[in-house]
């Protein structure tokens, strides 16, 4: 069995961003040269989230308005992590969206289903952060 890791880095200038990441992630998964095993890929940071869903603009759009609506980020006085810093939305906001998405890979290709793409969440945006991805296999 095999392995390969890269990293790879995101900076929005927002705070809250949706990015299809899955060509970034294919090009890694050429690279590796693994044509069947398992890829991994994980947000390296406490504030945004790494998962697989359709991308279409709308969706992204129900998103940000469900999430804002489960854990606003205003007034921030309501969170007691607020002391000093102004992100504990943002940390609810990961714990709902998830930190990582495992793709399959079969013959060199990413096995998703219709529609699913690969995506960084960005809950707490304006500096830079990681995504690791690791593929396994053969």
């Amino acid at each position: 069995m095999k392995s390969f890791t890269e990293q790879l880095w995101f900076e929005t200038p927002t705070r809250r961003a949706y990015i299809n990441i899955t060509p970034e992630v294919e090009t890694v998964l050429k690279k590796s040269g693994i044509k069947e095993g398992l890829c991994l890929v994980n947000a390296m940071h406490i504030t945004a989230s790494v998962f697989i869903n359709d991308d279409e603009r709308g969706l992204h759009h129900d998103f940000d308005k469900w999430l804002e609506k489960l854990a606003p980020y205003q007034p921030t006085s309501q969170y007691r992590h607020n002391n000093g810093e102004d992100n504990a939305d943002a940390h609810l906001k990961r714990s709902v969206m998830g930190r990582e998405a495992v793709v399959a890979v079969t013959k060199g290709k990413f096995d998703f289903g219709p529609w699913e793409q690969i995506f960084y969440g960005e809950f707490d945006g304006k500096r830079k952060k990681r995504v690791l991805v690791k593929i396994i296999g053969e």
